[in-house]
Order: C-alpha cells, then sequence, then structure tokens
C-alpha cells in the first residue's frame, strides 16, 4: 500500500511562524511520530511527504534519526491541501494501484488503523476513518441562529487516513480543478462526483493536532501508551 503525507501547511493556528509537524512532541517533530506509525504498518510499503522545498531537509534529518526501512520521496506541495494532494499523485510510482492519504497532522494514528484501511480498500473504490458524533450538533446561520438540528445517528466525524483507487482519485482530483472545486478533503472531491465512499471506524485518540491545546493532550495521550507499553 503506498501512503501519502500532506505536509505542506504551516501552523498559524499553533501560533507557530514554521511547519508545525516540525514542532516537539514529547521530544520528537510531530511528523516523526506518523513516520513511525508508517513504519510499523505492516501493509504500507512506500511513503511520500509532500511539503515546501524549504523543509526537506529537516524532513529528510527526520527520516534519517528514524531508520526508516520503507522507500520515502519528497514532493513538492501546493498551496493548499487539495493542490498538495494532486500533486503527490502525480509523484506515485506507476505501479501504484490504491494510496492512503493521511494528515500528518493526525499524529497519533497507530499502525493498526493504517493496516485496517487499507485491508478495506481492497474492497471499494473509496474509504474515509471516522468516528460517531457524540455531541449535538446545530447548524446556524450568519447570524449565528440555529437552523437545524441534525440526528447525530447519522453525523460522523471524518479523519484520516483516507483511501482511494489512484486513477479514479486522479480524474475526481483532474475535474475538481476543472470545476474550481475547493474541498477540505478527498472525499468530497469523489462525492461530488457522485461515488459512493465508505466510513471505516477510526480512533478516538486520532486527533489533528491543529492548537497548542491540541499538542497538550497529544502529549497525554503518547504519555499513557508509554505507559501501557511498560
Amino acid at each position: 500500500m503506498y501512503l501519502l503525507i500532506p505536509a505542506a501547511g504551516m501552523g498559524r493556528r499553533m501560533g507557530s511562524s514554521r511547519n508545525k509537524l516540525l514542532l516537539s512532541l514529547l521530544g520528537q517533530p510531530l511528523l516523526a511520530w506518523t513516520l513511525k506509525a508508517a513504519e510499523a504498518s505492516q501493509s504500507i510499503t512506500w511513503i511520500g511527504i509532500m511539503g515546501q522545498p524549504y523543509d526537506f531537509e529537516e524532513f529528510k534529518a527526520i527520516a534519517e534519526s528514524l531508520h526508516l526501512t520503507k522507500p520515502l520521496q519528497l514532493i513538492q506541495g501546493g498551496e493548499t491541501r487539495q493542490d498538495s494532494v494532486y500533486n503527490g499523485l502525480q509523484g506515485l510510482p506507476e505501479r501504484a494501484e490504491r494510496v492512503l492519504i493521511h494528515d500528518g497532522a493526525r499524529c497519533l494514528a497507530t499502525p493498526e488503523l493504517f493496516d485496517r484501511c487499507a485491508a478495506e480498500l481492497q474492497h471499494c473504490q473509496g474509504l474515509i476513518a471516522a468516528i460517531p458524533v457524540k455531541d449535538t450538533i446545530k447548524v446556524v446561520n450568519e447570524q449565528h441562529r440555529i437552523t437545524d438540528t441534525p440526528n447525530r445517528q447519522y453525523l460522523w466525524a471524518a479523519q484520516t487516513p483516507q483511501g482511494f483507487e489512484v486513477e479514479l482519485l486522479k480524474r475526481c482530483h483532474q475535474y475538481g480543478r476543472e470545476q474550481g472545486w475547493q474541498v477540505t478533503d478527498d472525499a468530497a472531491l469523489l462525492e461530488k462526483c457522485e461515488i459512493p465512499v465508505k466510513i471505516v471506524e477510526g480512533e478516538e485518540t486520532n486527533l489533528k493536532v491543529t492548537t497548542p491545546v491540541d499538542l497538550a493532550i497529544a502529549e497525554f495521550i503518547l504519555r499513557q501508551r508509554v505507559i501501557s507499553e511498560q
């Protein structure tokens, strides 16, 4: 299984002037924790990281420090996540038939989650990891007045990895560019093309590190994992 990691963003909501994936979490960059899980996965055989060229040296140093055994390719990212994934798809080896796409900021994903998504992807065109929503969700208008309360039985919070047939996702990305679509995840492109996307049970701990509070929670979760492994 091939894995693409969008890692071209900045840490503005983190209050950082640099790529947030280079920030430290328990003494290692966030990106290192994502790469560790990918390395430990039984299904992933190739890793591509989409980033900005000025971060490549640090990305290389992180990979070397982990002594990765799986091939790793650095690919220039774009201005948006959507652009970065488009570039990543072009950078895949020609033999790649299916791909997982995982946000580097979700640095707590486990190898088991990667493997579960990779196994399910053998039987569908597209999937995403997701978890059921626990909170009651309110839809509001521009005046911040509630307009609807959807049934949370049908609401799931999207995570990554998301997995797709490579040629299908390439076509959807190309069509999305032609139509001027702006989406926040790859599943939305398939949805707009009326192609079904399956849900795979995600992980409660698979949070996206976006703010300093998220970073503190991630540190707590990792410390608990270390204790449980002792």
